[in-house]
């Protein structure tokens, strides 16, 4: 959520009209992300992703059709 957050607010801030400037936001939402996840695991000495949260399998999947 928070590499959406970024991205969307980088956007906004950047006026970013199309693929390639949006694309760049995307990048630089999604380092600001990884940054603060990092951070987090660093501080608190534990990771965010491990065997025992992660899904190897999506639980639905959410299908849309024509109709």
């Amino acid at each position: 959520m928070l590499g959406e957050a970024s991205t969307t607010e980088i956007a906004r801030n950047k006026n970013a009209q199309g693929m390639p400037e949006n694309k760049e936001s995307a990048r630089q939402g999604g380092s600001v992300a990884g940054k603060a996840r990092r951070d987090l695991e660093k501080k608190s000495s534990r990771k965010v992703v491990s065997k025992k949260n992660y899904f190897k399998t999506p639980q639905d999947k959410k299908m849309i059709r024509d109709g």
